[in-house]
């Protein structure tokens, strides 16, 4: 048996925490402890490694980092980095990860667990009393675990592309994605990281292709992998957002009692966007005098950890627009903790960077990004392949139909994924197009786009996409932003609501990706609606049962939807003085 695991297990059997002392060194600068053990208040053992500066011989405050991707290399040069910052650095493995000897449960005990480790870190003393914590996605997602029940000794948090189960994945906008599917066995297969296994695309690329070729519901996707995946089995006996999600982050009056400083840092293209933009606006509704600071500007996931790209799946980004996340970060923290300055590019509550501009602009709200709205009502006139839009609400409401057989496996439904950003063409063969007039002056599109969509099916349930393109002079199609979202969640992701057949249903749709572009003059906007049929989700076949054991012996007769002229799509605009 490994050495670590044996004194972890020794661990278990002594009250309190302990950490081994032969795992302490001295090496030039730094004193290393690699194999701290913390004891949660369930009796569960948690492994750290702290390393502090050994000139210092004060008390400082702790830059903590909460890490499921256990890896002894990267703890060590986080930790080490934040000593360099004049920081006592830890960074604390998730439950059941690296030395821990308990099982490893991805989200269920971040909520208590990262508070133990704070109540641990300011008993030492090397601690004065004060915790900042960063990191992203998992990592930032545990910050917001912490939260939950506020330690007093967290003081600040820097959540990068912070992640909300239930909300943004597995599943988004309750619509189970396949991007993560292998997720779970990469970070519980061991003690570390399967990485073997998290590579394997060709894999997995096979099972979702054999899944939807076949029409199987969607929890027997592992039985075609030929695997059993029991957490994918476990999340999906909870479609709706219910309480196992809720337990895991804030929920609602649950942000009221939130009022330390919040750096949160996301960006245009990260696939988990809409999870880090809940935190912020629920932050924010629930807490109106929130200190909940925002960067965000042309990153995806792990671009926005770095600080951008500068090519972003085709797009050459905006030279302005790179940074150095790391920096800015420990800037932050000594802006909180040492009463140092606030970093130079936090102007505002917002801080954004306007694409195509080279130019970041600040403002204290995202309300507060633009000036007006562009309000468009489907129309069923058209021109070619594409529909009109109308400026106002039409007199006479008519309707647009659109038919798609869930059973058809020739072909797929809604491309919705912004790779590459920029294309030459989208595929028309399906759904339907709404286009703009020409753009008669330059302007920028900031926000997030919203709408409420109105139409009468034949079934209970629809898995709806909508995706927004401006359309250049030039003719090229730059993808905006997108929403993806289950129609009987529309109002209530808790709870669902089904639609019935042959009446008219009202379907509002607000969690898209927040953008921030100049538009050109003479660009047009495109607006694609369509029904969500591919292999990258689940499919809805709108039976009303469950959808992850729907079949595709559910798909007999063909969604026929009439699309109301009321449905209205709203995008908010900043019209900006030019020379």
């Amino acid at each position: 048996m490994n050495r670590k695991l044996c004194m972890a297990l020794l661990c278990l059997i002594t009250a309190g925490f302990c950490h081994a002392q032969s795992t302490t060194e001295i090496k030039s600068d730094y004193i290393i402890q690699d194999s701290v053990f913390i004891k949660t208040d369930d009796g569960a053992t948690l492994s750290a490694v702290v390393v502090r500066n050994k000139s210092v011989d004060k008390p400082q405050p702790t830059a903590l980092m909460f890490f499921i991707y256990s890896n002894l290399n990267r703890s060590l040069q986080e930790a080490t980095f934040a000593a360099d910052h004049g920081y006592v650095g830890i960074v604390a493995d998730t439950r059941g990860k690296r030395l821990s000897p308990d099982q490893i449960a991805p989200y269920e005990h971040e909520v208590d667990d990262v508070n133990a480790v704070i109540s641990w870190i300011v008993k030492q003393p090397w601690s004065n009393g004060k915790v900042g914590m960063y990191g992203g996605s998992y990592s930032g997602y545990a910050q917001w675990a912490a939260l939950k029940h506020p330690h007093p000794a967290l003081k600040t948090i820097v959540p990068y592309v912070a992640a909300i189960p239930g909300l943004g994945l597995p599943m988004e906008n309750n619509v189970f994605l396949n991007a993560n599917y292998q997720w779970a066995f990469y970070v519980t297969n061991n003690k570390y990281t399967d990485d073997k296994i998290n590579s394997d695309n060709a894999r997995f690329r096979k099972m979702q292709n054999t899944w939807y070729q076949t029409g199987a519901a969607y929890n027997r996707i592992d039985s075609i992998d030929g695997q059993a995946n029991p957490w994918l089995q476990r999340w999906l006996k909870h479609p709706s957002y219910d309480a196992y999600w809720q337990a895991m982050v804030p929920y609602k009056q649950e942000y009221a009692k939130i009022n330390i400083p919040i750096l949160s840092i996301t960006g245009y293209y990260d696939d988990g966007q809409i999870s880090a933009m809940h935190y912020l606006n629920e932050h924010y509704k629930y807490n109106p005098q929130a200190n909940h600071y925002l960067i965000i500007g042309p990153y995806d996931h792990f671009g926005a950890q770095r600080g951008g790209t500068s090519v972003l799946r085709g797009y050459q980004v905006d030279s302005v627009a790179l940074i150095n996340t790391r920096k800015i970060t420990f800037e932050w923290l000594d802006y909180i903790l040492k009463d140092g300055k606030k970093p130079g590019l936090l102007k505002d509550k917002i801080n954004y960077q306007i694409m195509g501009t080279n130019t970041w602009q600040h403002t204290a709200s995202i309300s507060q990004m633009a000036d007006s709205t562009l309000t468009f009502y489907l129309s069923d006139r058209m021109d070619g392949t594409n529909f009109h839009v109308l400026s106002s609400k039409p007199d006479r409401p008519g309707f647009i139909s659109q038919e798609v057989d869930l059973a058809d496996r020739s072909s797929s439904n809604n491309d919705y994924y912004p790779d590459p950003i920029i294309k030459k063409e989208i595929d028309t063969e399906n759904g339907l197009f709404f286009l703009t007039e020409p753009l008669t002056k330059q302007m920028e599109l900031n926000g997030i786009f919203n709408g409420t969509l109105k139409a009468i099916i034949n079934k209970k349930d629809m898995d709806i996409g909508v995706v927004l393109y401006e359309v250049t002079p030039a003719g090229e199609y730059f993808q905006l932003s997108y929403f993806l979202g289950r129609a009987s969640y529309a109002e209530d992701m808790a709870n669902r609501k089904l639609l019935k057949p042959g009446k008219l249903e009202t379907i509002p749709f607000s969690r898209t990706r927040l953008i921030s572009k100049q538009l050109s003059k003479g660009s047009r906007l495109l607006i694609v609606l369509n029904i969500d049929k591919n292999s990258f989700a689940q499919i809805n076949y709108g039976t009303g049962k469950d959808v992850s054991k729907e079949t595709i012996s559910d798909a007999k007769t063909p969604l026929k939807i009439k699309w109301s002229t009321e449905s209205v799509i709203r995008i908010p605009i900043k019209n900006r003085p030019t020379d």
